[in-house]
């Protein structure tokens, strides 16, 4: 829908017109380089700007999606309908003693560097993840036998009635790449880790270590979402994709990558559609070979193009 001049001009009051974007193109602001156009999108610059805007939009019954790094997500071609408020402001990170209380727009690797500066160890594992901590929060993100639920105490967050809570961690409900968060639709504002004193030579012998494995394993030289699929139990997704025979299988510029067969790339100039195809191709032929079911772990949101 077109959005009134009425309601726009209530987002810039809120936010200032310096903090928003109109008809602004998603793909500048995912890591998968893919994705039409946001009708609006605001960058808020404090937690109570964060629930003005979700107020604004929901009494004018406009719909709203929070965005952070980016990196787990495809947006269709056709973009997004309504506001996209996006938290990438709210990034600044606290250190005292072993605590470590991150805002929600904070990079990941940021919080864990800022840990290694402060001979912290425990975020070794997120030192090479591209998303931001209210993502990695929400989705439980690990790597390597690490992951968010082992450090986070509590977190800080919108609730459906608009309130700001602070959740424990027995109340963040943590599961694989789930938890609370995304069960209850709730926002990450703030998270609060508590780390363990350690070696700064070592910590960052380990970082350095996993990096390594990353670049010699994953295709960071291409655009992508990362993992694309959920691990099925009992099984790799990399492998059944690889045993299937869908290494370098591409349509358009998507591509199942050369490297790693559980990431889907972009080779330069795919488009949402290209990536969609593509996984539907890669989940027929896994079910066809193996009776495997895989499932997204990338989130996929937005309108299919109209052209």
């Amino acid at each position: 829908m077109k959005l009134k001049d009425s309601f726009i001009r209530s987002v810039i009051d809120v936010a200032g017109h310096e903090n928003v974007k109109i008809d602004e193109p998603m793909k500048n602001h995912t890591s998968f380089k893919v994705g039409g156009p946001a009708d609006v999108l605001v960058y808020p610059s404090n937690y109570e700007m964060v629930k003005d805007l979700i107020n604004i939009c929901k009494e004018n019954k406009v719909d709203y999606f929070i965005l952070g790094n980016g990196s787990n997500l495809i947006i269709r071609d056709g973009g997004i309908r309504g506001v996209v408020i996006k938290l990438g402001h709210l990034n600044k990170i606290v250190v005292d003693e072993n605590l470590v209380s991150a805002q929600c727009g904070a990079k990941l690797y940021s919080v864990a560097d800022q840990a290694l500066k402060n001979s912290l160890s425990g975020l070794e594992f997120a030192s090479g993840i591209p998303g931001s901590i209210g993502g990695a929060t929400a989705m439980n993100a690990g790597a390597y036998d690490g992951e968010m639920a082992k450090v986070i105490e509590s977190a800080l967050a919108i609730d459906n009635e608009g309130n700001i809570r602070e959740l424990n961690k027995g109340e963040l409900e943590f599961g694989y790449r789930n938890s609370a968060i995304l069960k209850y639709g709730y926002i990450v504002l703030e998270t609060r880790m508590r780390l363990s004193n350690g070696e700064k030579a070592f910590i960052k012998e380990r970082m350095d270590d996993l990096a390594e494995k990353r670049k010699s394993k994953q295709p960071l030289e291409y655009a992508s979402a990362g993992s694309t699929f959920k691990r099925p139990e009992g099984y790799f997704a990399g492998k059944l994709i690889q045993d299937s025979g869908l290494k370098g299988t591409s349509v358009g510029d998507a591509e199942v990558s050369e490297k790693h067969s559980g990431f889907i790339i972009n080779k330069g100039n795919a488009t949402a559609k290209d990536v969609l195809d593509l996984i539907e191709v890669v989940k027929a032929k896994v079910y066809e070979k193996f009776k495997v079911e895989l499932h997204t772990e990338v989130r996929i949101i937005g309108e299919d193009s109209l052209t």
